[in-house]
């Protein structure tokens, strides 16, 4: 039963000119005050949403993007500041990119964060898709192999200090603590310092390529996942939900399809399908001009990907389209009734389901994130009869 409805924002600022025909993502430029309005802006969908009764908010954390799309590049240190601002609303880390970490840093980092919110803090991890920028903090992407064995490591580094009184790592990357003498004494073991406050961590990942071998990594760490959003296709992949149950059963755990996951979807509200999508559609040509060439949008063929770059062909090139990607079901387009039915279905097909996330593309000025974010409170939300508003924690 779908109980908590979430938002994720990646952190892009007001832009002009988006679309197909718009300006290329390579040729953006924003000046540094608008680049430092993403704060406000985040501010702003954040206490809405609390105002709202929505359950989390995500955030995304990268690096050197003067082109505007995801400017948030600290989200521990954004979610300290958002708590001041709300009451209710959990805020999540969707996702701290553990490669550009290291993993004590981000394991004290995410402790000092949830206490000093008072636990509304969700734990998330990622491997990490632009190069610019994990390359950069001296960690590979481009190899990809090496990559996933180095998230690996560092993901069992931080749980085990999260939820350890003392622990130690000696493994390929890491060897925690070193054999060195400290005050009398050789050092074997160390305490993360704080500790958060729960023992017993929730932590979420990103599902992409849904391969057995990652699937596996998070059913052995309890490590819930994150289907769709930005660049999903088809919204709830079918074959990925199943994978994840699988991959849970093999560790032991019989689950319900759905259970430990959430699902996510862009969406335009309107008093019809084809008005909302003709409103929506620039935005989700900005969201594809962004994300395709990262090779996170599969279907895309090399040819499209260039002509995608240049604003004089790729109107007319046959890239996709918004109506391709409502009938795929990944972007949900309409009245609210209609969006109600399309969730509805989700939660029937999907027993053990109950965390969705709605949310806009790039490009999607604050105006009207705030207005869309609200609309589907007050008339998609009340629909779910077993929604809960989250209670403000205690101090």
């Amino acid at each position: 039963m779908i109980t908590k409805f979430d938002s994720l924002f990646a952190g892009h600022v007001d832009m002009d000119n988006v679309g197909y025909a718009g300006t290329a993502v390579n040729d953006r430029r924003i000046p540094d005050e608008q680049l430092a309005n993403v704060f406000d802006k985040t501010a702003a969908i954040a206490q809405l949403m609390d105002r709202c009764g929505y359950d989390a908010l995500w955030l995304a954390e990268h690096h050197f993007q003067p082109e505007g799309y995801e400017c948030i590049p600290n989200i521990l240190m954004l979610h300290v500041h958002l708590a001041h601002l709300t009451k209710n609303l959990k805020l999540g880390c969707g996702f701290n990119i553990a490669p550009m970490w290291h993993p004590l840093r981000l394991a004290e980092d995410f402790a000092t964060a949830d206490i000093l919110t008072g636990g509304r803090v969700i734990f998330g991890v990622g491997r990490g898709y632009h190069t610019r920028e994990v390359e950069t903090f001296g960690a590979p992407l481009l190899d990809q192999a090496a990559n996933r064995e180095l998230f690996e490591e560092q993901v069992e580094i931080i749980l085990k200090a999260l939820s350890q009184p003392s622990f130690s790592h000696h493994g390929k990357h890491y060897d925690l603590p070193p054999k060195v003498p400290y005050r009398g004494y050789e050092l074997e073991e160390l305490t993360l310092v704080p500790r958060p406050r729960s023992k017993t961590v929730e932590c979420w990942q990103p599902i992409q390529g849904a391969a057995p071998r990652a699937l596996d990594f998070m059913a052995k760490h309890g490590i819930k996942g994150v289907i769709g959003g930005g660049v999903a296709e088809g919204g709830a992949m079918h074959r990925v939900i199943e994978g994840y149950r699988d991959a849970q059963a093999r560790a032991g755990r019989e689950t319900k399809l759905g259970e430990d996951l959430s699902i996510g979807f862009h969406f335009f509200l309107a008093d019809s399908q084809q008005k909302a999508m003709k409103e929506a559609g620039k935005y989700y040509e900005e969201n594809l001009k962004m994300f395709g060439p990262l090779r996170l949008v599969r279907s895309l063929s090399d040819q499209q990907i260039d002509d995608m770059s240049d604003p004089r062909r790729a109107p007319t090139a046959g890239l996709p389209t918004i109506e391709g990607a409502v009938r795929g079901g990944g972007f949900l387009c309409g009245p609210p009734e209609q969006m109600v039915a399309q969730l509805k279905e989700l939660e029937s097909n999907y027993p053990g389901l109950e965390r969705i996330s709605v949310g806009q593309p790039m490009g999607t000025p604050q105006r009207v994130i705030l207005e869309q974010l609200e609309w589907f409170s007050k008339e998609v939300m009340p629909a779910f009869k077993g929604r809960v508003k989250a209670k403000a924690p205690a101090r």
